[in-house]
């Protein structure tokens, strides 16, 4: 029997990376689930990658929300309430609890699951919810999410999560190269250059060459700047999700600040080193099979050593570990 089930978490990137294990636990506990999961445009190749998610349906509110009223995003907005309409789903479970979600959550048909007024982050969206769950709020995201799921279709989570990547990483080589993201979307995140160039210097004393990520103009200008002068490093162009994975699944390690292909890098089960200081990892620590070390705390941002310590213990994980 087939149990259709709709998800709704539809951002950001690293949000999405958090979801993927309950995903996992769905599949695994509920037996004949078909999943389909609501997701930004932008994003949706996140939950596709998954092996047991059905469909995506792609919504674009980031896009909408500049231009709410004209004839285009009307359109767009009317031809998903009425895909919506025309579904009916065993479960709707918002991953999200957040008045925008619940503005998807309320046009699709089935019954309709959250959580409740003092777990969810917006509290009104409780009130929308024909079943509300209690989870603890202060508990990293993967955990929080798992057990939603979890509570909502009545099993145990157990075992370390399952991000369903492996279709990315499986009979992958291993290039001997650090993948660096140090940029981020806000300023407040950024870690000092100097910083930086310690770090680089160290990967490179071990024998790494360096691939920087950055997506605009911006990022770009920075990354380079960042290599000035130094050789065997490289500012990779601007690359599609799918391109970064990719790049991310032969990397010998990544060191980034708190973003969402930080994110990734740990659910693709590379060693990962996440740098914080305008956001805690108290909520979003790194998570994934390899050695992960999520480094500061909101106004309080790692030193240059701590990095340096966390890279070696990466690198000494990593050796003991058969490569995929």
């Amino acid at each position: 029997m087939t149990t259709r089930i709709l998800i709704v978490r539809t951002s950001s990137l690293g949000d999405l990376v958090h979801m993927l294990p309950a995903i996992s636990d769905i599949a695994r506990h509920v037996p004949g689930a078909q999943i389909d999961w609501i997701a930004e445009e932008s994003f949706a190749q996140i939950p596709a990658w998954h092996p047991a998610v059905h469909e995506v349906i792609a919504v674009a509110h980031r896009r909408w929300r500049k231009h709410w009223w004209n004839a285009q995003t009307r359109r767009e907005r009317a031809a998903l309430r009425a895909d919506l309409a025309s579904r009916r789903y065993d479960i709707i479970l918002d991953m999200q609890s957040l008045l925008k979600s619940v503005w998807l959550v309320r046009q699709a048909r089935g019954q309709r699951h959250g959580l409740d007024w003092k777990s969810a982050r917006e509290p009104l969206a409780s009130l929308f919810y024909d079943v509300k769950h209690r989870v603890e709020f202060w508990q990293p995201a993967i955990i929080r999410q798992r057990a939603l799921a979890a509570a909502t279709f009545g099993y145990v989570s157990d075992g370390p999560p399952d991000f369903g990547l492996q279709a990315i990483t499986d009979g992958v080589a291993i290039d001997p190269v650090a993948l660096i993201m140090p940029s981020a979307s806000r300023d407040d995140k950024l870690w000092p250059a100097s910083h930086w160039r310690q770090v680089f210097d160290h990967l490179q004393a071990q024998g790494l060459g360096l691939r920087l990520l950055a997506g605009n103009d911006a990022e770009q200008a920075r990354a380079r700047e960042l290599i000035q002068g130094r050789g065997g490093a490289e500012v990779l162009p601007r690359l599609g999700l799918r391109q970064v994975a990719d790049q991310l699944a032969r990397a010998r390690i990544m060191v980034g600040l708190d973003s969402g292909l930080t994110h990734l890098s740990a659910g693709l089960g590379r060693p990962t080193i996440g740098i914080y200081k305008a956001s805690t990892p108290v909520r979003t620590p790194l998570q994934g099979a390899a050695y992960t070390a999520s480094l500061g705390e909101r106004g309080q941002e790692p030193d240059a050593g701590q990095v340096l310590a966390a890279i070696d213990a990466a690198l000494d994980a990593g050796r003991t570990v058969p490569a995929q």
